[in-house]
């Protein structure tokens, strides 16, 4: 792992996520840019000192110098996000497969280096976009996938939060950390990818309209946009972190000819299905009624919630598998189901038409071509 020392909330939700399935082991790690808070990071989580590194560079030269069957199989990314492109460059140079926090990059511009990099390699990159991971999200998109919904028409997407609504000193509002971008860079980027994942379909034109609320931030703290996608569906996504009261309710509605449905993360084990001329139906995480796709990423019984861990844990768990095939020197299995450097692509593409577009006096702007 690299970032997610201590103090780092993500870190630990990574490395929870990680062992859940126990295919994976914590053995290295470089957990800071200060090299002795990396060192007592690595001491609370018992890892041996000589596979605590003071920074990624070492760490990615000295694990590629060890025996096949001691070095790391993949290298976990959990840093600011200005940081990922050099890191993820690094390991894969180095020869590692990758598992990225999300946004990809910094800008597009990296991320279409990134996918270079990762064509050139042969190996493996997740990105963990982890509401894809969740069981009830992998049943609306065989909904849609089989046509219960018919023709979609529109797509709602929403992602809000109030931990910004006051002054903050976070990275995620620096520009030099976080990018062009915060409140659409750090959750607007999970919403699209929660809409394209479901339904597959892709964005044509947007129109956002930024707001910074909080005095003297240097980037927007809520977003709204209009989507026109590729065939005719229209879309509306809202992304705020001055939300007052909200916590993590990042939620999405897709309707289509014959039936729509809806999804919210704070209730995530269950899936709502509305019909017109119907009553509506519920679709429990865990019942012998789900598809075989939505069971295969469940592992409790029903009535036993499942949720933000086990999410992260089914990227993790499906990044394992393809990594297990790189290295027996196989193919990585058609079924194989995680965010990928192209979904990283996209999402950066997103974001660079959502700032033109805001920037530009919220003018209808064609999708950044990636």
């Amino acid at each position: 792992m690299v970032g997610g020392g201590r103090d780092a909330f993500i870190g630990g939700v990574h490395r929870m996520a990680a062992r859940l399935d126990g295919k994976i082991d914590l053995v290295a790690g470089a957990f800071s840019a200060n090299a002795e808070k990396s060192r007592l990071s690595g001491e609370d989580l018992g890892l041996d000192p000589k596979r605590v590194y003071a920074n990624y560079e070492t760490m990615a030269k000295t694990e590629a110098s060890l025996p096949e069957d001691q070095r790391i199989d993949f290298v976990s990314i959990v840093t600011p996000n200005n940081t990922h492109f050099p890191v993820a460059k690094a390991f894969l140079e180095a020869g590692f497969n990758v598992v990225s926090d999300k946004p990809m990059t910094f800008d597009l511009a990296e991320a279409i280096q990134l996918r270079d990099l990762v064509k050139r390699a042969g190996k493996v990159f997740a990105l963990t976009h982890n509401y894809t991971g969740y069981p009830m999200v992998k049943e609306a998109r065989e909904m849609v996938r089989k046509g219960e919904l018919g023709k979609i028409l529109k797509v709602v997407a929403e992602y809000p939060q109030g931990w910004l609504s006051q002054p903050s000193d976070s990275w995620r509002t620096d520009p030099s950390t976080s990018g062009a971008s915060c409140a659409v860079g750090d959750i607007g980027t999970h919403a699209e990818n929660l809409g394209r994942y479901i339904t597959g379909l892709e964005i044509e034109e947007l129109c956002a309209e930024f707001t910074t609320f909080v005095s003297g931030r240097k980037l927007e703290d809520d977003a709204n946009m209009l989507i026109r996608y590729r065939g005719g569906a229209k879309g509306v996504l809202y992304a705020s972190q001055i939300s007052v009261g909200e916590e993590n309710d990042v939620n999405i509605r897709v309707y289509g000819t014959k039936a729509s449905l809806e999804w919210h993360q704070e209730h995530p084990n269950e899936l709502i299905v509305k019909y017109q001329d119907a009553p509506r139906r519920i679709f429990r995480r865990g019942n012998p009624y789900v598809s075989d796709v939505a069971k295969k990423f469940t592992r409790l019984p029903s009535g036993h919630p499942e949720a933000f861990i086990e999410a992260f844990a089914n990227i993790y768990l499906e990044a394992a598998r393809a990594v297990e095939a790189v290295k027996a020197g196989k193919p990585i299995p058609p079924d194989i189901d995680y965010p990928t450097v192209e979904d990283g692509v996209l999402g950066m593409a997103f974001i660079a038409t959502a700032v033109a577009s805001a920037n530009n006096g919220s003018t209808w702007t064609k999708f950044v071509s990636a």
